[in-house]
């Protein structure tokens, strides 16, 4: 694996030189500061109009269907920036990572998207079916405050609190309506929440929830295991209904409290009141040896674990919380130490997870399927499921590199991610085996 890796640096280093001229320049004119990590035999380059402040994003992970958006299919190991110059030189704002596609927004209030586009996530057209640089989403009419990726379905909030939705449908996920059609290839506006502002919207694997600038949580889409959070309702012979909502459907089980943070999951949902209490529903983790199937919890449901909580995160089968004291609270199905509490012991309970960030505050926490990162004092920590468990490819395809650590192996504690001490981190997104994150230089 060391002969691998080695070769696999070797051949980066070599493909960077060759387009580095004799004055230092790239072949392609652009001034770099360059910076050489004898150790881990990186080289990264960073324009020199990044010095100023602007803002850029870095990728890392599965490069498969261009997700990366760097022109290739190719997987990364570490950290690798995509620069301003991909966004008709816009500073980035935020980026948000899904199944296997990536949106990008810039401080200008324009989306970006690049990877697959099998169900119109991509908002660009239906003729493509993936892309491998970022294209700009042209179709919506007003400045973009906030985007949203899930599995295979995408969103964006304008600067007026107007909500556009894009991608997979079949089982009602955009919120259109129950005649809408199952793929829908551009931006559309959510017309039956004309008059309602929407702050901020979370999208799951095939469900949506949305929080309005007076705090009421929406949700709707595909409602198994009751992550909807509207019950289950039964026939008159106990035979069970369609639990999709095919439009935002308040819901009642959280009236009378403020939602202010809210994540969708896989088969789960949670949300952060403004009182600070955390609500959960939909499945709940596995059993302590992870036999069987848990049962589901189909309303909202406190959890009393937890101290005064800011913001939740939801991945496939795990939760994490950030408290007020900036604090990190993780449970669920710790597969592949996804909990970063060393091991991989499921818990059914809030456990805090006690890493090398310790000394400082968590300001920002992200869930992918299974892996996990965290922003604390600028810096990244990521761990959990690494991609192929081991197999380092040299031809760069491997499904892993999520972590960002140089290689595609397990971790179970927090890792501090090693990019470039002339950056902080202030956004991380994390996908099903991809991660993104937006970086600024100090």
């Amino acid at each position: 694996m060391i002969v691998l890796r080695s070769r696999a640096c070797m051949k980066n280093l070599a493909r960077l030189s060759n387009l580095v001229n004799k004055k230092g320049r790239l072949a392609f004119g652009s001034s770099f500061r360059r910076w050489v990590s004898v150790e881990s035999g990186r080289s990264e380059g960073f324009p020199e109009e990044l010095s100023n402040g602007k803002r850029f994003a870095a990728v890392w992970g599965n490069g498969d269907f261009g997700r990366l958006g760097l022109g290739n299919l190719e997987s990364q190991w570490r950290p690798k920036p995509i620069f301003t110059s991909a966004f008709d030189d816009q500073s980035l704002k935020e980026v948000a990572c899904g199944g296997a596609h990536t949106l990008f927004l810039t401080e200008d209030g324009d989306v970006y998207a690049t990877g697959l586009n099998d169900f119109g996530q991509l908002g660009i057209s239906d003729s493509q079916n993936y892309t491998t640089e970022p294209h700009r989403v042209s179709s919506i009419p007003k400045k973009i405050i906030k985007i949203a990726a899930g599995y295979h379905h995408s969103a964006a909030i304008t600067v007026d609190g107007e909500l556009y939705v894009w991608g997979k449908n079949a089982n009602g996920q955009l919120g259109l309506g129950k005649k809408a059609e199952k793929i829908i290839p551009l931006p559309c506006k959510v017309e039956c929440l004309d008059g309602v502002a929407i702050k901020t919207v979370s999208l799951g694997f095939e469900h949506s929830i949305a929080v309005t600038d007076n705090g009421e949580a929406l949700s709707w889409g595909g409602g198994e295991s009751g992550r909807l959070g509207h019950g289950h309702e039964s026939s008159i012979l106990g035979f069970q209904r369609s639990r999709s909502e095919y439009t935002p459907r308040l819901i009642k089980g959280l009236e009378g409290v403020k939602v202010k943070s809210v994540s969708a999951g896989m088969m789960h949902s949670a949300c952060v009141c403004e009182n600070g209490s955390v609500y959960f529903f939909g499945e709940r983790e596995l059993g302590k040896w992870g036999f069987g199937k848990a049962k589901s919890l189909t309303a909202p449901a406190a959890i009393s674990a937890l101290p005064f909580s800011e913001e939740v995160a939801c991945g496939g089968y795990h939760t994490c919380v950030i408290s007020n004291d900036g604090e990190l609270y993780t449970w669920g199905s710790n597969e592949n130490g996804c909990l970063g509490i060393g091991g991989t012991d499921i818990t059914d309970s809030p456990e805090r997870v006690e890493g090398p960030f310790s000394g400082q505050p968590v300001s920002m926490v992200s869930c992918g399927w299974k892996h996990t990162a965290v922003i604390s004092g600028g810096s990244l920590y990521t761990w959990g499921w690494g991609g192929s468990n081991g197999t380092f490819k040299e031809d760069g395809h491997s499904p892993g590199g999520q972590l960002g650590q140089g290689d595609d192996v397990d971790y179970t504690e927090p890792m501090l991610l090693d990019f470039n001490e002339s950056v902080k981190a202030l956004q991380i997104s994390c996908g099903f085996n991809h991660t993104a994150a937006i970086f600024q230089c100090i």
